[in-house]
């Protein structure tokens, strides 16, 4: 059997496959599972919400799936046709495939699924590792790109490397070396707003079981990004290690002269899973991107009952949880 490059063992590859079906289980509304193929390998998609509403294509962050951000979202499931797509790499439901991240390789996926999915033109949203996939979308084919959304999207700063260092990876390199529920609540606290148990666990689990894939996303540029004309919003969160919100927001003003911009106070890179921060940020993103949508999303009930998704700088919690 040839080696998974995504996971240290086909045991650790079954106990996140198992966690997704769990994370899915747990969502409130119905949902339709795809297949589609890509010049890179094969990509699921986890597709809720009205038939004919606008699309939203939703990226999640590392080490999480669709299902996690499914759970994060969905109140904009009462508007939208959303897309949530498990990206390549990143999650155990596609392809065992890590693609370059410098070059347009990862524009080129998402294009290949828009193609699969029959979306010419969709909202997309990007949660950390998502965000810079949908980073990389704007730069190489914004005109499939109808409005954007980033959730402490990668590829815009870079935090302290001290206590990126002191905060995130000590406590990692610990907590895979000797693990204990004691070291993964240490380096929990240091990614997560909220202390999640479900989502501790399901981290605890992805932190041991994946190969992990330290490579930092190379930062967008201002030239990069000049093709890119249409509305975008930003959140940054204020006590983020791995993108600090207000640097973070800062820049995306410089990239993104017009883009609307918002700092979540008192978040870390992942933010709350409660009911109320959800129900807050899917009302402002349905502001944003237009129509009666702010009205709509109180439609679904129930949804945040699962926690979110996480992306480990790509990191858990919204941001793998949305991140």
């Amino acid at each position: 059997m040839t080696s998974s490059i995504m996971f240290r063992s086909p045991e650790a590859r079954a106990r996140i496959a198992a966690w997704f079906d769990r994370f899915h289980e747990r969502l409130p509304v119905p949902t339709r599972s795809l297949e589609v193929s890509t010049r890179f390998g094969g990509t699921h998609v986890l597709v809720a919400g009205p038939e004919h509403a606008p699309p939203l294509v939703c990226l999640h962050g590392a080490l999480a799936s669709s299902a996690h951000l499914l759970g994060e979202l969905g109140p904009l499931v009462g508007r939208y046709r959303v897309h949530a797509v498990d990206v390549l790499g990143q999650s155990v439901k596609s392809a065992d495939a890590r693609l370059p991240i410098d070059g347009p390789a990862y524009a080129e996926w998402l294009t290949d699924v828009l193609d699969a999915l029959g979306l010419e033109r969709a909202h997309l949203l990007g949660v950390s590792w998502g965000g810079f996939v949908a980073l990389r979308m704007a730069q190489v084919a914004p005109a499939r790109i109808d409005r954007l959304v980033l959730i402490v999207p990668a590829a815009l700063v870079s935090g302290s490397a001290w206590q990126g260092l002191t905060r995130i990876a000590i406590p990692m390199a610990l907590y895979r070396a000797f693990p204990s529920e004691a070291r993964l609540a240490r380096l929990v606290s240091g990614l997560f707003s909220s202390q999640d148990d479900l989502w501790c666990a399901y981290f605890g689990d992805a932190i041991l079981g994946y190969r992990l894939d330290f490579r930092a996303p190379p930062l967008a540029t201002p030239a990069s990004l000049a093709g890119f004309t249409r509305p975008a919003l930003v959140f940054g969160a204020d006590d983020d290690v791995s993108f600090p919100g207000a640097k973070l927001l800062a820049r995306a003003k410089e990239l993104l002269p017009h883009a609307e911009t918002e700092l979540l106070e008192g978040c870390r890179h992942s933010p709350p899973t409660d009911d109320a921060f959800r129900a807050r940020l899917c009302a402002r993103i349905a502001r944003f991107l237009g129509g009666d949508a702010a009205t709509d999303v109180g439609a679904v009930t129930g949804v945040g009952d699962a926690a979110g998704a996480a992306s480990p700088p790509a990191s858990p919690g919204l941001a793998a949880r949305v991140a």
